[in-house]
């Protein structure tokens, strides 16, 4: 094993954040105070391979289907950095590597020096807090959120309702310098073109009838922070112009002040609607889409990330039931990875909370889940009664139909007891066996 020279050591020690210092053959040499602290187990890392300490990966990363910053700071001879999904004393969390390869005097990459820095808001785990996933959709948008987060830029979110923007804006806020200042969230959508002005800009005192004194508004509040404009393309056209010189000056006018103030605050702002599309319509100014896109970030819709739904499940589940050790069969959460979930984790969550209160037990049966997303087709103009599994995924697929009712109708067949009996043995009330019974009568699932 390479020795590395002593001063570099000493000053890696030195160093606040956590670093360590990795040879060629991606051996730890060296591991700071810092990444003890914040990284170590107790075990020595010295000795051990990069790779098997952070992934426990046998072979490198970029074998074992991850992006190796090694590989890539080999190839392009500077500094590279990623984004990786690391096992830490408190388990997996995604964490931010910027390597850094030094030369010998042969001109030979002879030492690698990587700095991690957790990614605060995100994790790869079951969380109660934050975003939560590990699909490739999810990991893409997580990069460009770590690779965004510590600038100054203005961030474009563009997403499907219920994917998540507001918890985004708050990955970005707490991965950037001004994670101590506050975030100051604007509801663009409820605010009348008459009180937008005033609850953004603050107002004086006499400015308007009601102004009995003088406020301070949204932008004021998140001075050093961030201020994320939630549903930007609901602002009305008049107030549009107002809101670019904001962010062409940095400056603004209490309503009923000729005083200029600065604003020091950092934009993120959101939509779920086509920008573009509004631009051409003439709903919305073209020079404020590019001033507010600067970094624009598209959240994938939950269909398109679905390998994260039973994280996301108990992710949710712990929030919604967090007195219940709540759980849900194999068969249910395969019920739930064929629907399509158009409002995403918003709609997620409401069809969890809804079998919180449909099973009387600790685990939701596949019959449970076709109630609750029965419920679903209400929202949707559709009668669940009418249409008994309820799911539009199986409702355009009769063959899935069929095979979880023959499943359940063999089970039923198969049984010698009473029907108390029956219903404790497939985890539902002898009610919602009845109910059970009854729709697939009447979908044609008996014969």
């Amino acid at each position: 094993m390479s020795t590395p020279p002593p001063e570099l050591v000493s000053y890696l020690e030195s160093v606040p954040t956590p670093h360590i210092l990795i040879d060629p053959r991606y051996r730890i040499l060296a591991a700071n105070a810092a990444y003890r602290r914040q990284f170590g187990t107790g075990a020595s890392v010295i000795g051990r391979t990069c790779h098997e300490v952070s992934h426990h990966f046998e072979r490198p990363c970029d074998q074992s289907g991850e992006s190796c910053p090694m590989a890539m700071a080999r190839e392009s001879g500077q500094r590279e950095r990623v984004l990786h999904l690391h096992h830490t004393p408190h388990g997996e969390a995604y964490v931010n590597i910027e390597l850094v390869p030094l030369m010998n005097a042969l001109g030979e990459q002879a030492f690698f020096v990587e700095r991690m820095e957790e990614l605060h808001g995100a994790e790869g785990m079951q969380s109660q807090h934050g975003l939560v996933g590990r699909s490739p959709a999810f990991r893409k948008m997580l990069e460009l959120v770590s690779r965004v987060g510590p600038s100054k830029a203005a961030v474009l979110l563009v997403g499907e309702s219920g994917t998540g923007k507001e918890l985004v804006a708050r990955a970005i806020h707490e991965a950037s310098p001004r994670a101590r200042s506050p975030l100051v969230v604007v509801e663009c959508s409820s605010l009348t073109e008459t009180l937008f002005e005033s609850e953004l800009f603050g107002h004086e005192r006499g400015a308007f009838t009601g102004a009995t004194a003088s406020k301070a508004g949204l932008v004021e509040s998140a001075s050093g922070g961030t201020l994320f404009l939630d549903e930007v393309g609901d602002i009305p056209l008049s107030m549009q112009v107002k809101l670019l010189r904001l962010l062409e000056t940095g400056t603004y006018r209490r309503v009923g002040s000729t005083a200029l103030r600065q604003a020091d605050i950092r934009i993120v702002s959101a939509t779920h609607r086509d920008l573009a599309a509004r631009v051409a319509s003439g709903l919305f100014r073209e020079d404020l889409l590019h001033r507010l896109g600067v970094f624009p970030i598209r959240l994938p819709p939950l269909r398109e990330r679905m390998e994260d739904l039973p994280l996301l499940v108990q992710s949710l589940l712990s929030r919604v039931a967090p007195d219940r050790a709540f759980s849900i069969s194999e068969e249910g959460m395969a019920q739930l990875m064929r629907y399509p979930f158009s409002g995403n984790i918003r709609e997620l969550r409401n069809v969890l909370e809804r079998l919180t209160l449909l099973c009387e037990g600790d685990v939701a049966t596949a019959a449970h889940v076709d109630m609750a997303l029965g419920a679903s087709l209400v929202l949707q103009g559709r009668d669940a009664v009418v249409a008994p599994p309820a799911a539009r995924a199986l409702l355009r697929n009769p063959t899935l139909r069929e095979s979880d009712n023959a499943a359940f109708l063999a089970t039923v067949s198969q049984h010698r007891g009473t029907k108390p009996e029956l219903a404790a043995k497939l985890g539902i009330s002898e009610r919602s066996l009845y109910r059970r019974l009854k729709a697939i009568r009447l979908d044609g699932g008996a014969r």
